[in-house]
């Protein structure tokens, strides 16, 4: 584990660059925005992504990262993150999580929402809720120099009435210039993170994944990518790219038509 991040943080010129790449994000994410209805296959979901970001000069980070085969993760319903866009139809009733990722000039904006298809179940609305409120609860605590351990807390007091599981596998992370880099950002109180500050400069992700039932997932071994949970019920997720500065976080993938703090689904 980092026990500093100040090589980590950016000077003002970086920050721009950042802020450039989280904005095209942003925007991408509000271009396919109407496409995600019911009767869309993930794979259209896909190309989508990849045609709109190389028409705009700009790189799909997700495609062949580590052998991943596609430009975005679409993770529909039971599976937690990295689902790959294949033939599958979205149908009334299910929920999707799409996680898109831009390189723009070399710098990385990183951001996911779950979308509700169509009529969905009470369990369905319930989890995304709270996947939606557990982010924003984690940026509002957040200030210039707390420890990444607050995140966890915050997110700990949303998910706690609803007895739902709190992913601890998959994490938020540092970004920049590159796709996953230090701090590693749990959703969970962890005691290692407690003198870990997140200093003015630093850039990183928070990306809560809240499960209906346990938190635990399993990677699907014919893809080894795919992670579903372990009991097959629903998950739901948000992310955000977040700069801290010496004023408070900044988020850099703000869409124009998502959701804001206080959203009811």
């Amino acid at each position: 584990m980092v026990k500093s991040t100040k090589h980590l943080l950016l000077n003002d010129e970086q920050c721009d660059k950042m802020r450039a790449a989280g904005r095209f994000n942003a925007e991408l994410l509000d271009h396919i925005r109407p496409q995600i209805q019911a009767g869309i296959t993930t794979a259209e979901i896909d190309l989508l992504v990849h045609a709109y970001t190389t028409d705009h000069g700009h790189i799909p980070a997700p495609l062949n990262y580590r052998g991943f085969p596609k430009s975005c993760c679409t993770s529909v319903n039971e599976v937690i993150c990295h689902g790959i866009p294949d033939q599958h139809t979205l149908e009334n009733g299910d929920i999707v999580n799409v996680d898109i990722t831009s390189i723009v000039d070399g710098w990385f904006g990183d951001q996911s929402e779950t979308f509700l298809i169509g009529n969905v179940s009470d369990e369905a609305r319930q989890v995304t809720q709270c996947a939606f409120d557990c982010l924003y609860a984690a940026i509002d605590i957040l200030t210039p120099g707390c420890s990444i351990t607050e995140i966890g807390e915050a997110i700990v007091e949303v998910a706690r009435p609803y007895n739902f599981g709190i992913v601890r596998e998959y994490v938020g992370h540092g970004l920049g210039k590159s796709f996953h880099q230090e701090p590693s950002i749990p959703h969970y109180p962890d005691s290692r993170f407690n003198r870990m500050p997140l200093d003015p400069g630093l850039c990183f992700t928070i990306e809560p994944m809240i499960n209906v039932g346990r938190f635990q997932g399993i990677i699907d071994p014919l893809d080894n990518w795919t992670v579903r949970t372990i009991d097959s019920k629903l998950s739901a997720q948000f992310e955000h790219t977040i700069l801290m500065t010496e004023e408070g976080p900044e988020l850099l993938t703000i869409t124009e038509n998502g959701p804001r703090p206080g959203h009811k689904f």
